[in-house]
């Protein structure tokens, strides 16, 4: 990308890539893919004629709304090809995200989860209605629907997420206090320990993406979870050191064997007990967790 001061299209795309990045993000669950969808935006937006846009923040995210939507399809038959469970790309993200309730809500790994289930067009309605605020308008245009369609697609996208979130909303606190005593249970490998922590209907997601070992599909139940991760530290010739992080605007462990990362840990609270543990081990997606990710919705 050329780099001039002077440039319009460079300076009006500088200023807005943050935002588009989110977009593509939230939309795709991949910080890699979203790359790729940036480049594409871009090409197109220097390729466009500037004096014809009235607004260019509306136009960059159509555009990049259309490059995901694209990306989005063929991404479903990569993840259909997947060796295990697909898990979101986790994010390093500044303590400022964390701040931002709104924002820290709709890129948590317990949301991106959910838009998982939706169709490419419903998830693309969703994160432009529901978290960036756009217009009905200028959500048909990006996603080529009427807007009477798109309002229906939002409703229903809308009634899906809602029956599937989770229903409260937990402070930073109470996360960061479920996971040292997570922690705990880990460095001393004591069912009990874990019992105390996770739900009885907790789930455990692992994410090895046939490079590193991990559960083929998730594990339910604390006591089958928290075996699993009993067997899984026991198989290690060194202990595991977990340290605290935020990951996707929200408090996670990073899990270190021999001080080299082997995963995330992100969580999902309610009622002060864990009910889901989402493990990202795969290396391919481990490359946005040591420096920070910046996200936001404006």
């Amino acid at each position: 990308m050329t780099n001039h001061a002077t440039d319009p299209a460079t300076e009006a795309f500088v200023a807005h890539r943050n935002l588009l990045f989110t977009v593509a993000y939230e939309m795709l669950g991949s910080a890699a893919d979203a790359e790729d969808v940036l480049q594409e935006t871009w090409l197109r937006w220097v390729r466009a004629d500037l004096e014809q846009v009235r607004d260019q923040r509306a136009y960059l995210v159509r555009i990049t709304t259309r490059q995901s939507l694209n990306r989005l399809r063929t991404m479903t038959r990569r993840k259909e090809a997947y060796v295990g469970p697909w898990l979101p790309e986790p994010l390093l993200t500044a303590p400022d995200v964390a701040q931002d309730v709104e924002l820290a809500e709709s890129v948590s790994m317990a949301l991106m989860l959910v838009l998982e289930t939706l169709s490419p067009t419903e998830r693309a309605v969703f994160v432009l209605r529901e978290v960036f605020d756009v217009g009905y308008e200028e959500i048909a245009a990006a996603v080529d629907k009427s807007p009477a369609a798109v309002r229906q697609i939002a409703h229903r996208a809308r009634r899906h997420v809602e029956a599937r979130r989770p229903r409260e909303v937990v402070s930073a606190g109470e996360t960061r206090a479920a996971l040292e005593s997570f922690r705990h249970a880990l460095d001393t490998g004591d069912l009990q320990s874990f019992l105390d922590v996770l739900a009885p209907e907790v789930v455990l997601v692992s994410d090895g993406g046939g490079i590193k070992q991990a559960a083929v599909r998730p594990v339910v139940g604390a006591d089958k979870v928290a075996r699993f991760i009993i067997g899984g530290s026991a198989k290690h010739k060194v202990p595991v050191t977990s340290d605290l992080t935020i990951v996707n605007g929200h408090p996670a462990l990073a899990l270190r064997l021999n001080g080299e990362l082997d995963g995330i840990m992100a969580i999902r609270l309610e009622n002060a007990r864990i009910t889901g543990l989402y493990y990202v081990r795969n290396p391919e997606k481990l490359t946005r967790v040591e420096s920070e990710t910046p996200l936001t919705l404006r």
